[in-house]
């Protein structure tokens, strides 16, 4: 089994600034300050971004936190192979599953509508599909709040 998760991000910039931006480390330690991780590090290097985090599992269901304990170590990978396209990896290290999937950036009339498409997969009898369901959620919000930072990223770069 497996779930996906479909987002698409709308920012009022053209798409070389939205681009810029994702690749920009001060960029993504903002998000990670505003998401409030315990823990985080971002590396960016040419197209390649990485993201570690470390997250409390204070508030998640108690079938869950059987299997991560008090805190979730997040690494999420990013290999940007054009301005426009991403292959993503997201993993929780030591734990079983995996995200992966792809971004893109498409831009018109200087708008830039990111589309993120992910799959999450969580190889553990009986409960891996609610542990998916969980984790996709928290990848929702986790884009969101990276959306939200961005419109203010872009604004005051205009």
């Amino acid at each position: 089994m497996a779930t996906t998760v479909h987002e698409e991000l709308a920012y009022d910039a053209p798409v070389e600034a939205v681009s810029a931006m994702l690749l920009d480390a001060s960029f993504r330690e903002q998000v990670l300050e505003r998401q409030r991780v315990l823990r985080g590090s971002v590396a960016v290097e040419g197209g390649r971004v990485r993201i570690e985090q470390v997250q409390s599992a204070r508030g998640i269901p108690a079938f869950a936190t059987k299997f991560v304990g008090d805190e979730i170590t997040i690494v999420q990978e990013e290999d940007w192979t054009t301005p426009t396209g991403a292959a993503i990896t997201v993993t929780i290290p030591g734990k079983p599953g995996d995200m992966s999937g792809r971004a893109a950036l498409a831009g018109t009339r200087g708008r830039t509508v990111e589309t993120v498409d992910l799959t999450v997969r969580v190889g553990i009898p009986l409960v891996g599909g609610k542990i998916e369901k969980l984790i996709a959620d928290l990848l929702v919000k986790a884009l969101r709040k990276e959306h939200e930072v961005g419109v203010e990223w872009l604004a005051q770069q205009a």
